[in-house]
């Protein structure tokens, strides 16, 4: 797999390519020591994955990657010095398109390099997606389950997920909720656990109802966010949010599949499925069987999304009620839910 490192320390960059010629299945496509660089070699050479720095001189990590995902989209992996420092550029920079965030690795004693096996760890991660979206296409749609036990809870609820730039498309969907809006909400953006607490925060300032990490076992009330916080998978039972290990082959986890699945039984208030941009086919089954069970199930169209993938396999599923722009998803929810458009 070809991988390129976009970083304006020679250092950095010294390091990281290190480590990937320690790695037998990746292989050094380039390296750009500035985002202007970095475009116009990303056009000659699309590469497979792109370590892209976050702090540049000029183009600055964040825009690069906008500017990428436009014209030559690949998975982008952020490798900056601290994420948790530059936590607003790594959620501006995933909701243009990058995948996930990790730590520069740094020579630590004896030329140890600190943070080697994290980033490692990530790109085998990464790396699978890509294989993933070259794979066949979605399951089938004799994968959806049978119907679940009824619910029997008196709120509306809406299960969201999404991937690849997905951030700003949840900030923007949060944005047209009122402060009184009488729905549960339930997230799944694929992200690593450690930026969940921050994505909440992140989230927050786009939102007039809270913004939460779910609790295994919290009992759920409407008017609020919850976001799933850990790698296991989030589903819903009746009033309550639940984790469940995700199997060791996974390729997303949380899942968005399982949490839709989970919500797919027979329902007497308001149920809406959004499905959001991102890479891969994740959510589209679970949309399906969202759709069997009554709900609304919405998908983002191609224009607004900054990957068409997990929109494109509902929509070839013909799991999606609705095919929206991102504009026009938060309006629909609160109709569905409020039985009005916002004011």
């Amino acid at each position: 797999m070809k991988v390129a490192i976009v970083n304006d320390s020679k250092m950095a960059a010294e390091i990281l390519r290190r480590i990937l010629a320690g790695l037998d299945d990746f292989t050094l496509a380039w390296t750009a020591y500035s985002g202007e660089e970095a475009l116009r070699l990303c056009a000659q050479s699309r590469p497979d994955i792109i370590l892209m720095d976050l702090v540049m001189p000029g183009i600055d990590g964040a825009e690069t990657t906008r500017r990428i995902m436009q014209s030559t989209p690949c998975v982008i992996l952020v490798v900056t010095a601290t994420t948790v420092g530059n936590r607003d550029k790594v959620f501006e920079a995933m909701g243009h398109g990058a995948l996930d965030a990790v730590n520069t690795p740094v020579l630590g004693l004896g030329h140890h390099l600190d943070g080697a096996a994290a980033l490692i760890q990530k790109l085998r991660t990464v790396s699978r997606l890509v294989v993933a979206s070259r794979g066949p296409g979605a399951k089938s749609a004799s994968a959806v389950p049978s119907a679940l036990a009824s619910d029997t809870s008196s709120f509306p609820i809406v299960a969201i997920g999404a991937s690849t730039g997905g951030p700003q498309a949840l900030a923007q969907i949060l944005s047209e909720f009122p402060a009184e809006f009488p729905a549960v909400v339930l997230v799944v953006q694929h992200v690593d656990e450690q930026f969940t607490p921050g994505l909440a925060a992140w989230l927050q300032h786009n939102s007039r109802i809270p913004v939460r990490i779910a609790r295994n076992g919290e009992r759920l009330s409407p008017g609020g966010v919850w976001l799933a916080g850990t790698k296991e998978n989030l589903t819903y039972q009746n009033g309550t949010v639940l984790y469940k290990a995700a199997s060791e082959d996974a390729v997303h986890s949380p899942s968005i599949d399982v949490l839709f699945l989970s919500l797919a039984q027979p329902h007497a208030a308001p149920r809406v499925g959004v499905l959001l941009t991102g890479m891969g086919r994740d959510g589209a089954v679970g949309l399906l069987a969202l759709r069997k069970s009554g709900a609304l199930a919405i998908a983002q169209d191609a224009a607004t999304s900054v990957v068409y993938g997990m929109p494109k396999a509902a929509a070839e599923l013909d799991a999606a009620t609705e095919i929206l722009p991102l504009s026009a998803v938060g309006p629909r929810i609160c109709q569905s839910v409020l039985g009005r458009r916002p004011a």
